[in-house]
């Protein structure tokens, strides 16, 4: 990418725009081939997906269909730190999950989490990607102690 605005661009509009609006393939066209995404959130066992998964990965677009089949999601309040010599930038933003009605999550409150997202760009796509994730509020009642953590994803 050539300069700051065509990063925040495509992290905020192309990226996590896609991920708001549930548009899958969309989403799976900011990554390489190659990509590998790794979830990190608190002391809860790392997450790593691929498009093309290796022994210990999960499928990338797993992730993202279960977040879509089960959350409403809007992203904002965007801080973001672009290394353009480097091809990489991290950008620390709050996420708020809606359960839909018909998913999986339909009797849980709706969440928000402050994320921060590190990227690695190579031709102009996402060759690696690593979100570190936490909901502030997940542990304020013992009712909701044992559900799936924020994005629902089902445990390894």
């Amino acid at each position: 990418m050539k300069d700051r605005t065509s990063y925040v661009e495509f992290i905020e509009q192309t990226y996590f725009g896609s991920v708001a609006d549930g548009n899958i393939d969309q989403v799976l066209s900011c990554f390489n081939d190659d990509a590998r995404v790794i979830i990190r959130h608190g002391d809860q066992p790392e997450r790593l997906f691929a498009l093309h998964p290796l022994e210990g990965e999960a499928e990338l677009p797993s992730f993202y269909e279960h977040l879509c089949a089960n959350y409403d999601c809007w992203f904002g309040k965007y801080h973001h730190y672009i290394d353009i010599e480097q091809d990489s930038a991290a950008s620390r933003f709050t996420v708020r999950l809606e359960p839909k009605t018909d998913g999986l999550y339909a009797n849980t409150p709706p969440q928000e989490l402050r994320n921060c997202n590190f990227f690695e760009f190579r031709a102009n796509r996402i060759s690696d990607m690593i979100i570190y994730y936490s909901n502030p509020d997940e542990q304020l009642d013992d009712a909701h102690a044992n559900n799936d953590k924020p994005t629902g994803y089902p445990k390894p």
